[in-house]
């Protein structure tokens, strides 16, 4: 306690941090919970960078703490001889975006590494791309992605335009860990930065050629001509960054009936209309849902503020109601759609691949099977999912399609991390494909449930903030860690997998063998009759999430055992969703 209200002191006073910190700082005197909150560790720099609330502290978001771990980035990439090659850099339109950015640019170019920052707010797929397309040795995006309006955050990618993976993830959290005093930090003006060849600006050329290669995705371009003037579209970026590129390539490829609410076209980091900007949260979807209804649309499509993750809702013909679609059910509508079409034209590239997380649908699996399609399986988090990319490209293997759970899919390896974008256009490409049959997205999703089996998932997070909260998350996985149950529910465990030991444990035979895949703090556990559950700290926020999947017998059956397997698994960890 002594230390932390040392090092609060320390902000109210130190004339190194601007006025403004200061005064935030001097507001909260006495008020010690708010203190110890702000204060009591460093903004974690992670696997893949920061991300926290905005505000004056070592635990918040703000320009110092932003600064702190660009200087560790910088020593890494000028040790690693990656200065000329430089950073490119961008951001959304979330609160303070901007100026992270651009304080980011600024210490980098002080490092003499040179920076490339977008003219203006793009989405976090594009920063993927312009990675590879610079030649830079890393990337940076100011985002917090779908998290609640307070938050903002640090994406740090590589130059294979993935997010950073072993080793350099550990490599440059160990750098940015070193820098524990704020005269390590290099910054300098602006204008002596571009003077020097430091800072450059990326504008609209760059997001032309993006949107080429978004484009050049389509399977089918003509039929859609055919059939795009017949389908109406409501999309909302929810005030965010999609609104530009998303209607641009919708415009491009013919369709014709694309609604945006008109609130949620302008960029806005206070997200006026909605309290979450999470296209998982049903909230979120209130005003589309509204002009859906007066546009009798047959898709509702959303995308979150950085616009890399695709919510959806279908219009079910026979009902009229709008149906919510998972990521995981939107991801397999585009994947089958994708190996069906281009095995039908010969287009199916050599030694196909198609890859998920472990806690993405076991449906892929079916249907990877049946086009006779290799499928690979890799930890939570689409970073692991853009490294497979790379070494599909060392081996001869090619990648076809990557889905997670969470909302997330890539069609195509022109980026290295999920894309809404092209999630759109396919989307609304496989709707054209169907309607053409008279059929819905409802409808073609009910036919892969006949088909491969009525796969359903669910995912419960449980918030636990502050000190206290932390020690609750470590509790939890240790009880399920230690305690090794042999059932959930009515379900016999079979086998479980402890990424962190990186064993798998086999409870019939009693045999321990390799988990593959790389040390994470994630428990997975198989049960009988195809299910599954999976349990792990979120990485971004201050929750621990449990996964779960069932194949049911028919969409009722299946939601009967989801709810089954849920409440199991939920009491064992002794826990209720908010």
């Amino acid at each position: 306690m002594d230390k932390i209200m040392e090092t609060y002191r320390d902000w109210c006073e130190n004339t190194y941090f601007d006025e403004a910190t200061r005064q935030e700082l001097r507001a909260i005197e006495g008020q010690n919970e708010e203190i110890i909150d702000r204060f009591y560790q460093r903004l974690a720099f992670g696997t893949g960078g920061l991300r926290g609330v905005i505000g004056a502290g070592t635990n918040r978001m703000n320009i110092y703490t932003v600064r702190q771990a660009t200087q560790g980035l910088a020593n890494y990439i000028n040790q690693v001889g990656g200065a000329k090659k430089g950073v490119a850099v961008a951001y959304d339109s979330r609160y303070m975006s901007q100026t992270f950015a651009r304080e980011a640019c600024l210490c980098l170019a002080a490092n003499g590494i040179v920076t490339y920052c977008f003219e203006s707010l793009r989405p976090t797929p594009e920063l993927s791309f312009a990675v590879r397309r610079l030649g830079a040795i890393a990337g940076i995006v100011i985002t917090a992605s779908h998290n609640p309006r307070e938050y903002n955050g640090y994406k740090v990618y590589w130059e294979d335009g993935a997010q950073i993976t072993p080793p350099h993830d550990k490599n440059i959290m160990a750098e940015v860990a070193k820098v524990d005093d704020w005269s390590m930090i290099r910054t300098m003006e602006e204008s002596d930065a571009r003077v020097q060849g430091l800072y450059h600006i990326i504008g609209e050329e760059l997001d032309e050629e993006y949107d080429k290669m978004v484009r050049s995705q389509s399977i089918h371009p003509d039929m859609i001509l055919d059939q795009a003037k017949d389908i109406r579209v409501v999309y909302t970026p929810l005030h965010g960054t999609g609104n530009v590129p998303v209607r641009k390539v919708l415009s491009e490829l013919g369709f014709e009936k694309v609604y945006v609410p008109s609130e949620q076209k302008v960029a806005d980091g206070r997200f006026a209309t909605v309290s979450y900007p999470n296209p998982e949260d049903p909230k979120a979807w209130e005003m589309a849902l509204a002009l859906a209804k007066e546009k009798d649309a047959d898709l509702v499509l959303a995308t979150d503020p950085d616009a890399d993750r695709l919510g959806v809702y279908c219009k079910d013909s026979e009902s009229g109601e709008y149906k919510s679609f998972t990521g995981n059910m939107s991801g397999m509508l585009i994947a089958e759609y994708i190996l069906r079409e281009k095995k039908a034209l010969g287009t199916l590239p050599k030694r196909p691949v198609l890859v998920e997380t472990i806690v993405t649908t076991d449906m892929a699996k079916a249907v990877a099977k049946a086009y006779d399609v290799e499928l690979v399986e890799v930890l939570t988090g689409f970073k692991y999912i853009g490294e497979q990319i790379r070494l599909f490209e060392e081996d001869g293997r090619s990648f076809v399609f990557g889905l997670e759970e969470s909302y997330g899919c890539l069609a195509g390896t022109y980026a290295r991390d999920k894309d809404a974008v092209v999630a759109v256009m396919m989307l609304c490409e496989v709707a054209a494909f169907y309607k053409r049959q008279g059929k819905t997205l409802w409808d073609a999703m009910i036919d892969m449930y006949e088909r491969y089996g009525y796969y359903r998932e669910g995912l419960s997070s449980v918030e636990k903030k502050g000190i206290s909260g932390k020690e609750e998350i470590a509790a939890i996985m240790s009880k399920f860690r230690e305690g090794k149950p042999d059932k959930i529910g009515n379900y016999q465990v079979l086998a479980y997998r402890d990424y962190k030991s990186g064993k798998r444990y086999d409870c019939v035979t009693k045999e321990e063998s390799s988990a593959n895949l790389p040390t994470s703090d994630v428990l997975y556990y198989e049960l009988e009759k195809g299910a599954w559950v999976c349990v792990r700290p979120s990485g971004t926020e201050p929750k621990i999430k449990f996964y779960y999947g069932v194949k049911g017998s028919s969409l009722s059956d299946a939601k009967e055992q989801l709810q089954q397997v849920k409440s199991a698994l939920l009491e064992i960890a002794d826990v209720s969703e908010v």
